[in-house]
């Protein structure tokens, strides 16, 4: 074998190991929406006015909050799975940058006499149980790529696992959620999402271990 084909069986190989990660990274998010999408329709289901939800920015800002935190974990699931690799997580500041613009101008323009209304909701405490459960899936999905890697701190990468999964489930919950402003998925969704990302942080730790 000469040098140039000793190389290109280098590029070759790398680029297998490379492809499979990022295979097995893409069926465990279809795998874990799966998971959440039969819990979502089986126990929830769509908000009863969604045709007319849709036309408002509050409802559709949801999405865009859950899905400012989903994707960017994501993408550092398999960075997170390498012992030797020191990722970036500047854009996990995204939805909390959005939320944070999203609740000033929330009030702003609503009198002060319903900032507390918001808030509270009237769902509050089903969001507190949907949301983790609805990151179940994901959240297992998730685990187990990372663990075929090796990731230098079990608990950090169980951690964004764990915001990325709470970012699929709120998702999907949002769907389902009437209570759109800023406020209330200020609150009751970060804490939510705080509850699956303290699970992956434990469940890391302990699975992820190498």
């Amino acid at each position: 074998m000469n040098t140039d084909d000793l190389i290109q069986g280098l590029v070759a190989d790398e680029e297998i190991r490379l492809l499979r990660p990022g295979i097995a990274l893409m069926l465990a998010i279809v795998g874990g929406a799966v998971v959440a999408a039969i819990i979502f329709f089986a126990g929830i289901g769509f908000r009863h006015d969604l045709a007319e939800a849709a036309h408002h920015i509050r409802f559709l800002f949801k999405f865009l909050v859950t899905s400012s935190l989903a994707v960017p974990a994501l993408a550092l699931v398999l960075p997170l799975a390498r012992p030797e690799a020191s990722p970036h997580g500047w854009a996990l500041l995204i939805a909390p940058f959005l939320l944070v613009i999203a609740c000033a101008a929330e009030l702003f323009v609503i009198p002060s006499a319903d900032w507390g209304t918001r808030l509270i909701g009237t769902n509050a405490r089903f969001c507190l149980a949907m949301i983790p459960l609805l990151s179940v899936g994901p959240l297992a999905c998730l685990m187990l790529v990372m663990r075929w890697g090796a990731p230098a701190s079990p608990g950090l990468a169980g951690m964004v696992a764990g915001l990325a999964a709470a970012g699929m489930g709120a998702t999907f919950y949002a769907a389902h959620c009437t209570d759109d402003s800023p406020l209330f998925v200020a609150t009751w969704y970060s804490l939510a999402s705080g509850l699956v990302v303290l699970a992956g942080f434990f469940l890391g730790r302990r699975v992820l271990r190498w």
